[in-house]
């Protein structure tokens, strides 16, 4: 009986911070698909009823004739205090999840690939674009190719809310997919601000553990201000967003080969592979390992973050067709 009712518990947690991430009221169809990008499987009946169930404690509210529902002011409550043990390694569990959903076939240029979410007030996008651009153009991201969608497009999972603009940059996660499908074993340590001097990576200043943590790190450095993204670009040295991986060193020869493809298909993100068992970025290391740190694919957001421009950033949001991706240049 307790397993039962704590599994309830996690699904309407669950529910509840998918209504949490909308602008605008969600209907179990698009619940039950959002869901399901989680690793929760439930059918769009099962998830009406949990909404009927959640409507009846005040967690939620129904919104016009169809099936359509908001999060409460006491849903908002119960997201933050609820099952908190729950919430600790969802970070990784969702870099674990968007990896497998990576399918992209580097050689045909074809499938999916995981995405970060930014929605930009329309009246701040083209502003923000002049400031990310240079981001973009410097290499301090996982790659230049992006997608942008208006109010009431889709993007992977997300609807683009009323008066909102979406950026969708590439996220880091495509190197583990990619490493993940080519049989390279990889294990996604933390996410940190990365200190730069002359160009060059020198030292982690901060981190966040994704074993620990029940929120993505990128997002709370950003809203934190704590990077200096565009000092970086424009002078060479400041505090980027960045994250930090290990694989086997046995792995390094199939490992580089990936990141040639991957750099063919205009994708980066390794901004640096260590050597074996020595530390990177001084971050010790295990024995027969290698550190490999990679890009923050946000920068450019954080940019715009330091200049005063907010936006709601969805990191490690979904997977999109990579075929749907341009260049920047072209927005």
């Amino acid at each position: 009986m307790w397993f039962e009712t704590q599994d309830v518990e996690r699904k309407v947690l669950a529910i509840l911070n998918t209504l949490g991430d909308s602008q605008e009221a969600v209907g179990s169809t698009i619940i039950a698909k959002r869901l399901k990008g989680l690793g929760i499987e439930l059918s769009e009946r099962a998830v009406r009823y949990h909404l009927r169930l959640m409507d009846e404690r005040g967690l939620t509210q129904l919104v016009g004739r169809r099936d359509g529902r908001i999060i409460t002011d006491l849903g908002q409550s119960e997201l933050k205090k609820a099952m908190v043990t729950h919430k600790v390694g969802y970070a990784l569990s969702r870099i674990e999840t968007l990896a497998f959903r990576t399918n992209i076939d580097l050689d045909k240029r074809t499938g999916f690939i995981p995405v970060n979410v930014s929605l930009f007030r329309k009246e701040d996008f083209n502003k923000a674009m002049r400031i990310m651009k240079p981001i973009f153009q410097a290499g301090l991201c996982v790659s230049d190719l992006v997608a942008v969608a208006s109010e009431g497009q889709s993007i992977g999972d997300l609807i683009v809310p009323e008066g909102k603009t979406a950026l969708s940059t590439v996220c880091s996660i495509v190197v583990n997919g990619t490493l993940l499908k080519a049989g390279v074993p990889i294990d996604s340590k933390f996410g940190g601000i990365l200190q730069i001097r002359n160009r060059n990576p020198l030292r982690f200043v901060e981190l966040i553990h994704y074993a620990g943590s029940s929120l993505d790190p990128t997002e709370i450095f950003i809203r934190a201000n704590m990077t200096s993204v565009a000092e970086a670009t424009e002078d060479g040295s400041g505090e980027i967003l960045a994250n930090y991986r290990e694989i086997p060193a046995i792995c390094r020869p199939l490992a580089e080969e990936v990141e040639a493809k991957l750099k063919d298909a205009g994708i980066g993100g390794i901004l640096l592979m260590g050597n074996t068992s020595e530390p990177v970025c001084e971050i010790p290391i295990e024995l027969n390992q290698i550190g490999v740190v990679l890009t923050g694919g946000l920068n450019p957001v954080a940019a715009a973050a330091e200049a005063g421009i907010i936006s709601e950033s969805h990191a490690m949001s979904t997977v999109i067709d990579y075929q749907t991706l341009v260049k920047v240049s072209e927005i």
